[in-house]
């Protein structure tokens, strides 16, 4: 569970809420029509920019930004350490025992080609392919939720040009400005909190988690590789520290 996500918009929502009760009721920032207008419109919209399958996958990969907790590179080497330090002692067919307890399909492809004796290379081809397949749907997903914050304030600003439209034309009955300014003003208010809340800090978010992720594999892809070359899990740890930042790398891995 990622609590940075879930925390950040409860705060950003709450304090929003707050500055709304402070200076009235938050029903009066309540308006069907305005509500239609931004969120039907910009849904529908979103069908239109995108496939239907897109849409429908989008809405899955949302969770990737509340549920996701990538594993820390000291997990990752000190996994990897231990897989070489089997290898090394029972051969690479052990690896097998160690992939059935794994919840993590790339690693489990990645040990089962490497006990199965593919070549270095094809083992190389297939996981790089399977990273650049990973971080295509990811972007599809940043995407999509990037295009929702620019189309959701758009929907905003032609729902305030209705309203003014309405005002203008009943002018002459003052009961009747009212409610036209009400959807003139809070459609560009939900247009915005859709955006500047959800949208792009969402997009923001997967787009951090894919590049987390391809890390991870990077570091894994190397790991086996080492492990098929037979080197020693301290220089397996030093190969994997070589993929990361200065700041980041294990200094206890071993």
């Amino acid at each position: 569970m990622d609590l940075g996500t879930i925390i950040g918009l409860v705060v950003a929502f709450g304090l929003m809420v707050g500055g709304m009760l402070l200076g009235s009721s938050v029903i009066i920032f309540i308006d069907i029509p305005s509500v239609v207008i931004v969120i039907g419109g910009s849904t529908a919209t979103l069908f239109v920019a995108f496939p239907t399958s897109t849409v429908k996958s989008a809405f899955k990969i949302v969770k990737n930004a509340f549920t996701t907790t990538p594993r820390s590179a000291e997990e990752v080497l000190q996994l990897m350490k231990e897989m070489s330090n089997r290898a090394r002692r029972e051969g690479v067919l052990a690896l097998e025992d160690i992939a059935e307890g794994l919840d993590d399909p790339f690693l489990v492809k990645g040990i089962q080609m490497v006990v199965d004796g593919h070549d270095p290379s094809a083992i190389e081809e297939v996981l790089y392919n399977e990273i650049d397949k990973v971080s295509d749907r990811h972007s599809s997903g940043a995407d999509f939720f990037e295009t929702m914050s620019l189309i959701s304030p758009a929907f905003g600003m032609i729902g305030t040009l209705i309203g003014l439209v309405q005002m203008l034309q009943k002018l002459d009955d003052p009961s009747a400005i009212g409610p036209a300014m009400a959807v003139a003003l809070l459609t560009t208010f939900y247009g915005a909190v859709i955006a500047n809340i959800f949208a792009m800090p969402i997009a923001k978010k997967l787009t951090v988690r894919s590049k987390e992720e391809v890390a991870e594999k990077m570091l894994v892809i190397q790991g086996l590789l080492s492990i098929l070359a037979g080197e020693s899990p301290r220089f397996l740890v030093d190969r994997l520290n070589a993929q990361l930042p200065p700041g980041e790398r294990v200094k206890e891995a071993v």
